[in-house]
């Protein structure tokens, strides 16, 4: 047996394979990558892969080098070179920018900058701690209906605090140990706001392989509520939800008023996090440590009802729940102004303008350095997306530095304040809502939609 691997390692070692022979390996039962020139059969990794199997899945057949970089430390070179060398790529080539952003991603790996995370993480947790020990303090020792009211407020900010916890231990270990690490992502996320953290990574890892992809990234797939781009009203099919998106009359009503109700339904966003997190759990799809993922969610909706439900009467409990998720509503903008204004594509990503597609389909936020706790490292969207494995606290020094390469191989580095981000997103659904009332382009009337729309 070992003869015979020492064999198939020799064999691998010098066979040659073209880019249109590895791009007829793209199926589920058929997988291969290229990195770095060498190919990979990841067929059988798929099911084990720790980002899950949709970033493999989109990039079967091809080269993935820098997604790969991207999201991978050195370490992960061992097992690929171990378990899945078949061979080298004949034609493998490398771009200009795709040179210079593997040479920035080396000198920052040198100098420690993926090791070295600050102090957000402690600072954050520690005011984690004091925002649900006042909150939890007002509504059991005060009378006072204000007092509640600003408690409500109180658990909406945590639950925000919680979100780029959660996003930070995703993309990298926050605490050393591994098991403290998820021990953090399961207290922050699923405990304390009743969000499957692996749910988050199965859509998270998944956004930044296929950046505004319309049919591929979950984070525009948001009918019938929301279209960025009139190219949804063609009905696309979601690959992340694995259904067609259909925009019918329905759609129709609602898109067309978007730019008025997305505001509104952004503070009620969080229940589509709280039902997405449940039906994965349920789900027959792989979820790994499922059973801490599900007493998690459980330990969430004992103690938050629990806790609602020793206010005094109906009203002040409306009045909490209203202002927690009207508050926490300000991250779920959060996330859309950094990519609903942005360019989109319709298809699966390619390996290579990876990292074009991440400049064009991201927007940075300009602030101060002292709202930094505002957006939670979000607002450097362009550097995060480039170095997705950087903590935060590094964004805001090498930003200069990826604009500066983004105006070499002129590439788009967009960036603009936080109001001017809002009404450019706004914008953007106004255009999208226009178009989608225009009659040329007819679907399936609806009661609804004849009745609001008659004249006459």
């Amino acid at each position: 047996m070992v003869a015979a691997c020492g064999e198939e390692n020799e064999v691998a070692k010098t066979r040659r394979i073209t880019s249109e022979e590895l791009g007829h390996h793209k199926a589920p039962s058929d997988l291969w990558i290229s990195i770095h020139g060498k190919v990979y059969d990841v067929t059988e990794w798929v099911k084990d892969h720790p980002g899950g199997e949709l970033p493999l899945l989109s990039l079967g057949g091809q080269d993935a080098t820098d997604a790969f970089v991207a999201s991978h430390p050195a370490s992960a070179w061992a097992h690929l070179d171990r378990r899945l060398f078949v061979g080298h790529l004949a034609d493998y080539s490398v771009s200009p920018v795709s040179r210079d952003y593997r040479r920035l991603l080396g000198e920052f790996s040198r100098s420690g900058l993926f090791e070295r995370k600050g102090h957000v993480a402690a600072f954050n947790l520690c005011l984690m701690l004091v925002l649900i020990i006042a909150s939890v303090a007002g509504v059991l020792f005060s009378s006072s209906a204000a007092i509640h009211a600003l408690c409500g407020g109180l658990m909406g900010y945590l639950w925000i605090q919680s979100g780029w916890i959660g996003h930070d231990s995703g993309h990298y270990r926050i605490v050393e140990n591994p098991r403290l690490n998820r021990l953090a992502q399961i207290v922050t996320g699923n405990c304390l706001t009743g969000i499957s953290i692996g749910w988050w990574k199965r859509n998270h890892n998944f956004h930044h392989i296929v950046c505004n992809s319309l049919d591929f990234d979950p984070d525009l797939q948001h009918l019938p509520l929301f279209v960025v781009s009139s190219k949804l009203f063609d009905s696309l099919t979601s690959y992340y939800y694995e259904r067609k998106m259909n925009f019918d009359s329905v759609s129709r009503f609602f898109v067309s008023y978007q730019h008025w109700t997305f505001y509104p339904v952004m503070c009620f966003a969080r229940i589509n996090l709280f039902a997405q997190s449940i039906l994965l759990l349920v789900s027959n799809k792989k979820v790994p440590d499922r059973w801490q993922e599900i007493l998690g969610v459980m330990v969430f909706w004992i103690w938050y009802p629990l806790l609602v439900s020793c206010l005094p009467n109906w009203g002040e409990r409306f009045v909490f729940v209203l202002t927690s998720f009207a508050v926490t509503s300000i991250q779920h903008v959060q996330f859309c102004l950094s990519h609903f204004s942005s360019s989109v594509y319709v298809g699966p990503p390619k390996g290579n303008d990876w990292f074009e597609k991440q400049t064009m389909g991201t927007m940075d936020i300009s602030c101060s350095p002292w709202m930094d706790w505002f957006h939670g490292g979000l607002q450097f969207q362009v550097e995060h997306h480039l170095f997705p494995r950087l903590p935060r606290c590094h964004l805001r020094n090498i930003s200069p530095i990826v604009k500066e390469l983004c105006k070499k191989h002129k590439l788009p580095y967009s960036s603009a304040s936080f109001w001017e981000a809002n009404a450019m997103t706004l914008r953007t659904l106004r255009a999208a809502a226009l178009q989608a009332r225009d009659f040329a382009k007819p679907v399936p009337k609806n009661l609804v939609w004849e009745a609001v729309n008659t004249h006459g």
